[in-house]
């Protein structure tokens, strides 16, 4: 028997005062319960319990170590205590993982709605392009885009992520606006080198015609808010996530081309170290994002920060 076990059969012996009703509680048989009590004894090498036909009575010994045990089991019962709470308390720190962009322009104001609904959460925002290791980095959630490759992680889909064509009107005044998907070779292309194909950019037209296309351009980069402000400067065409081009698209900065075709939208999940016991503030954050992101529409909200008064 281990000493764990042990001591919570001694305690349970003390609190009883019969070695029937402690073999009865603990499922063991009394003879197994008198054997074990008769080898603690000789492991200490005192006797903690003094034993006639009238029952039984601690010694000084015996008092000393139940009191000891006592303390130890309910240590071991805070301990239970504070990692279930952990499980599921909605508070502490959460160690978010995900693209640069999408953390700038939308987790960090998400995470701030999240926080207001869950006062105790602090969070730890890693952005970073690459895909970075869970366990190595002590990632509780990373939102990943594009198609999952199989793992052991623990995985929920959070939606799709729209993707849009667009250039400046100054850049189109001088280049004239594209027709198709296969004028765009002539362009003048910002190729945002993470996602989307790099230099080769597909599209679907509104009769399910796939089209590629091979571009280039004066600037390649895997930064995409360097290909945002590129476009906004006239440089070229760009492709963009919906959710930032929108905003420049509204105030006509920058001009939607393209209409009748259409680019891959990205799906969007959440991964997670464990698929099985993944702490109450994990399932709670993703959760939260599945009802931002499963609206197709999400990419249309205005996801500026707004200034307290």
């Amino acid at each position: 028997m281990d000493k764990l076990t042990g001591l919570q059969l001694f305690v349970r012996l003390v609190e009883s005062g019969s070695f029937s009703r402690t073999a009865r509680d603990m499922k063991l048989s009394q003879p197994t319960v008198t054997k074990h009590v008769a080898a603690l004894e000789a492991r200490l090498g005192v006797r903690l319990l003094n034993r006639n036909t009238r029952g039984m009575r601690l010694t000084e010994a015996g008092a000393l170590y139940y009191e000891r045990c006592k303390i130890i089991e309910r240590e071991l019962e805070a301990a239970d205590r504070l990692v279930t709470g952990l499980g599921e308390d909605i508070s502490g720190p959460l160690r978010v993982a995900c693209p640069a962009g999408l953390g700038r322009h939308v987790i960090l104001p998400l995470a701030r709605e999240f926080m207001a609904r869950n006062p105790g959460v602090r969070f730890d925002l890693q952005l970073d392009d690459h895909t970075l290791n869970l366990l190595e980095h002590g990632i509780d959630v990373a939102v990943r885009m594009g198609r999952l490759a199989d793992s052991a992680l623990g995985s929920r889909q959070l939606g799709f992520n729209p993707w849009v064509t667009v250039a400046s009107p100054h850049y189109l005044e001088r280049q004239g606006m594209p027709a198709t998907p296969e004028a765009l070779a002539t362009h003048d292309c910002l190729v945002y080198s993470s996602v989307q194909g790099d230099q080769r950019w597909h599209y679907q037209s509104t009769d399910e015609r796939a089209v590629a296309v091979s571009v280039r351009g004066p600037l390649r980069t895997n930064d995409v808010d360097s290909i945002l402000a590129a476009a906004l400067a006239g440089m070229g065409v760009a492709i963009l996530p919906a959710y930032l081009a929108r905003p420049a698209i509204a105030r006509e900065a920058l001009v939607p081309l393209l209409s009748d075709f259409t680019l891959p939208a990205q799906p969007m999940h959440a991964v997670y170290p464990s698929p099985r016991l993944a702490p109450t503030k994990v399932l709670a954050w993703i959760e939260f994002m599945q009802t931002q992101f499963g609206d197709p529409r999400w990419s249309m909200r205005e996801w500026e920060m707004a200034t307290p008064r």
